[in-house]
């Protein structure tokens, strides 16, 4: 039986770890071809077709994607994943932060993006999807900055899907909830208690645990699957409810 990703290409960011790891894993085991382009490809096991590539930069971005087109001869899916986190309010982070921010998480899914057009446009099941957040449509406490980002790129998502629908590229997001990911473990490193903000993390979102990547990649999976062709400018919730659900607190 043939299998949703027979034969063609996909391209996924930061897809050395984490979120990313996961969703390369998915694609591959429906029979994708996949690259990961990722600033750090030392963990990258064995055999992986993977490029160094700093999404921040553009000359990086586009001998990476050239590389990959070399490689396999074509490009069908991309997901842009790769992004970095920031916390504190409008306060606290100065405009050159806001910047290596905003270059990271929406410049640099431009970059990717831009760079494959010529080959997805040649593509019959092409597909981009971008990972944004639950920050989009919930308002976080010390998230301004990485909120503005993730909202650009849901913007982002709309506006391209507009674009290049006639193009027969499809375009959508997933919007994670807080995703057990070493970002986030590292955030629980920091905290003068780990264990009460892991809990904290988790009651938060109605389902009450931590979204694991394998969830979010699976989500991926279906955006980018020429099965959903009819998907398109769509924004994915995987955060237990937490977007849509006013759930009364347990006894």
């Amino acid at each position: 039986m043939a299998q949703e990703f027979d034969g063609l290409v996909a391209v996924v960011t930061g897809g050395a770890s984490g979120i990313g790891a996961a969703i390369v894993e998915r694609l591959a085991s429906g029979g994708a071809d996949v690259a990961i382009l990722d600033i750090n490809i030392d963990s990258v096991p064995a055999g992986t077709f993977a490029q160094r590539v700093d999404i921040a930069d553009t000359e990086s971005v586009n001998a990476g994607v050239a590389a990959v087109a070399a490689h396999f001869g074509r490009i069908d899916i991309v997901v842009n994943n790769a992004g970095v986190g920031a916390q504190g309010t409008i306060e606290t982070n100065d405009d050159a932060e806001w910047l290596r921010v905003l270059n990271i998480n929406v410049v640099g899914l431009v970059r990717v993006s831009r760079a494959a057009l010529p080959w997805l446009r040649k593509s019959p099941a092409a597909a981009i999807v971008n990972t944004a957040s639950i920050a989009v449509t919930a308002g976080l406490p010390d998230r301004a900055l990485y909120g503005a980002s993730k909202g650009a790129v849901y913007s982002l998502t709309l506006q391209m899907a507009a674009d290049h629908l006639r193009e027969g590229i499809r375009v959508n997001c997933v919007n994670p909830g807080t995703a057990d990911t070493p970002w986030v473990q590292r955030l629980l490193d920091s905290a003068a208690d780990p264990a009460a903000e892991r809990a904290a993390l988790e009651k938060r979102q109605p389902h009450g645990r931590l979204v694991q990547p394998e969830e979010v990649a699976e989500a991926v999976a279906y955006l980018a699957s020429p099965r959903a062709g009819s998907t398109t400018g769509t924004a994915l919730a995987i955060d237990g409810g937490m977007d849509g659900l006013r759930l009364r607190p347990l006894a």
